[in-house]
């Protein structure tokens, strides 16, 4: 959101109660502008996942499956 970005997205404001001035907004967006691209900034998600205690101790004991013996107890 900085002065530069032309994303296409427009932000509504709507005011409900009172009048407020226009430097009031201003000053409202200006906080609300910073505040977004600071949380943007920060917010940054793992590429990778982290593997479970669990998922690694269970997949040495799982054996994989036979599928040459098919999938109900009486197929042949």
């Amino acid at each position: 959101m900085s002065p530069g970005d032309d994303t296409g997205e427009g932000v509504t404001i709507d005011v409900l109660r009172g009048t407020p001035t226009e430097d009031e907004l201003a000053a409202l967006i200006a906080v609300v502008s910073e505040a977004y691209v600071g949380e943007a900034a920060e917010a940054v998600a793992d590429d990778e996942t982290a593997r479970t205690a669990w998922s690694i101790t269970q997949r040495s004991l799982r054996t994989p499956l036979r599928r040459e013996l098919g999938w109900g107890r009486f197929s042949g």
